[in-house]
């Protein structure tokens, strides 16, 4: 019997930067008040263990909570994914928060310059982003 890996359930879907849980976890972003937003293109990378990086800035522990509880509870309300694992919560400094086709770094600014990820994965591309993005709200009635 076979395990499958997180690369063969990355390639089950094609997600893009237009893509609703994109769009989700930008505006939980936000939304609390994330910085330094960055999102990092991993597809035509083959080590890659997703198609896409999101990185961001806290300045304090509370806030880097308060920005992976947001994108739980927003990508679980408006695209009804629930996370596959998340790390860092016991010292809050850098939050992992993984939908295994996008995975989002939620750091402290200092945290941030120490590791680097955006060198570590400097063949991937990069974008900026400042703007909330605009999704379509769902009209689920419960």
């Amino acid at each position: 019997m076979s395990q499958t890996t997180a690369k063969e359930i990355t390639n089950t879907k094609k997600l893009s930067r237009s893509s609703k849980l994109f769009k989700t976890i930008l505006n939980a972003i936000f939304e609390k008040k994330g910085e330094n937003v960055i999102s990092l293109d991993l597809r035509k990378i083959d080590e890659s263990v997703a198609d896409f990086f999101i990185i961001c800035e806290a300045t304090t522990s509370t806030q880097v909570k308060s920005i992976a509880d947001a994108i739980q509870t927003n990508v679980w309300n408006e695209c009804e994914e629930d996370v596959y694992r998340t790390e860092g919560y016991k010292d809050s400094n850098w939050i992992l928060v993984d939908f295994v086709n996008i995975v989002i770094h939620i750091m402290q600014p200092n945290s941030r310059k120490y590791y680097q990820l955006e060198e570590m994965w400097s063949d991937a591309g990069i974008v900026e982003h400042q703007d909330l993005p605009k999704i379509v709200k769902s009209t689920k009635t419960i």
